[in-house]
């Protein structure tokens, strides 16, 4: 995939332009034999219904219905990869491709979903302009569309420093943390530096991090975020 400013990353021009161009298909950081055992552990049951946002043109999603999963309902901002998406997967009913902003999901009821998987794209929002006020909209309407106790997935180079405070500012999340590290399936390490269904122990700064695995580990963050309506403050009597 070819370089751009990262600001690009946050508009729909750039990204309509780039699938334009590059139809084939592109998983951001992770692809899914490598995240499978996360999935499997906080989506246990393949009738439970996902959505995965900012899909853009990657295999993750075929990987999910192929192990199982049976209604994945895809987004993206770009009309453009949604239209190749829809054509690609016409022959499996379990996907579902839908153009939409994140940051916009009117068409969805609330509580209408049992985990969003986010694999770059909150992001890429932080690339735009206006980062932290439409990662504070995205992150707004994916609790709304979750159900209780339904679980956002984050994947992302975002270590504890920068990503806590945006999710626990944006509502009131559960917030487990996993790493895995930046290799493909072939090249997976015999003794990975921390295992991937094995939280790593978090405080509200993320200080235990560094000293479990080193400074500036090559790895990329895992956030499980449960939604708990129980965590919202009760309105004062």
């Amino acid at each position: 995939m070819e370089e751009a400013p990262t600001q690009a990353y946050g508009e729909v021009d750039y990204w309509n332009g780039r699938y334009g161009r590059e139809m084939h298909p592109f998983d951001w950081y992770q692809k899914y034999p490598s995240l499978a055992p996360l999935i499997n552990l906080y989506l246990p049951h393949r009738h439970h219904r996902v959505l995965v946002v900012g899909c853009g043109n990657s295999a993750f999603s075929e990987g999910m219905v192929d192990d199982g999963y049976e209604e994945v309902i895809n987004i993206d901002i770009s009309i453009v990869v949604i239209r190749h998406m829809e054509t690609k997967y016409a022959d499996l009913p379990h996907l579902k491709y839908i153009e939409m902003d994140a940051r916009k999901m009117d068409d969805f009821q609330s509580g209408s979903f049992d985990g969003v998987i986010d694999k770059g794209t909150l992001d890429s929002i932080l690339c735009g302009n206006n980062s932290r006020q439409n990662a504070t909209q995205m992150l707004n309407e994916v609790w709304r569309v979750l159900k209780d106790q339904g679980v956002y997935i984050l994947i992302t180079y975002g270590a504890p420093t920068y990503r806590l405070s945006l999710l626990k500012e944006s509502n009131m999340w559960g917030i487990k943390l996993h790493v895995i590290e930046k290799h493909s399936v072939e090249e997976k390490p015999e003794n990975p530096i921390w295992e991937l269904t094995k939280p790593v122990p978090l405080d509200d700064e993320g200080s235990p991090v560094q000293a479990l695995l080193g400074k500036n580990p090559d790895v990329h963050y895992i956030y499980v975020c449960t939604k708990d309506e129980s965590l919202k403050p009760k309105p004062k009597q």
